[in-house]
């Protein structure tokens, strides 16, 4: 008798360990990298939200000035939700390496396809990028300084990742992650 609850619980045991990897396997890899950078000792998550967003712009090009109106270029609008994570980075680390250490992992993926990235000056204004894009205006920081990238990713359902870096002094760098899953 015991010898069989031992192997029924070692299949039971198995099955369910089966069922949880399938369905961590369709949960994106950035919504865990994500998830982890919470418990990162160099840094303090300031925001977070989550809300349903309907035709919201996602920037493909740099932020310019054109007839008097701050615009992208290139943008493509998307419907789904939104998930929006502000940290400080602490301890002397740089927002720009940390997202390059968080994006830069989630590019190595299958399906993973840079859309648009810049960097310093190349991204237009910093002040704009805080207040008229992301709306949070502890982003604003050095031009020289901001990073900013756009990766699409299909896993069965299609996301996109928006990362900005901001940097005003040393002591306060900001990392913003938006990810957008997106409804057919």
């Amino acid at each position: 008798m015991t010898k069989i609850r031992h192997i029924l619980i070692i299949t039971i045991t198995s099955l369910l360990l089966f069922l949880v990897g399938m369905v961590q396997a369709a949960e994106p890899k950035i919504t865990l990298l994500l998830e982890q950078l919470n418990d990162y000792p160099h840094s303090r998550q300031v925001a977070f939200s989550e809300r349903q967003v309907v035709d919201h712009e996602v920037g493909l090009s740099a932020i310019r000035k054109v007839r008097g109106e701050w615009r992208f270029k290139d943008s493509e609008r998307l419907t789904g939700t939104l998930l929006s994570y502000t940290w400080q980075i602490l301890d002397g680390f740089s927002s720009a390496a940390v997202m390059d250490e968080v994006l830069g992992s989630l590019a190595k993926e299958e399906g993973a396809v840079m859309l648009f990235e810049c960097g310093g000056r190349a991204c237009g204004k910093g002040v704009q990028w805080a207040n008229r894009v992301f709306g949070e205006r502890v982003l604003y920081g050095r031009e020289d300084l901001q990073q900013y990238r756009v990766y699409a990713f299909e896993a069965g359902t299609s996301y996109r990742v928006l990362g900005y870096s901001a940097a005003r002094t040393a002591d306060r760098q900001y990392l913003r992650v938006d990810l957008i899953s997106i409804n057919d």
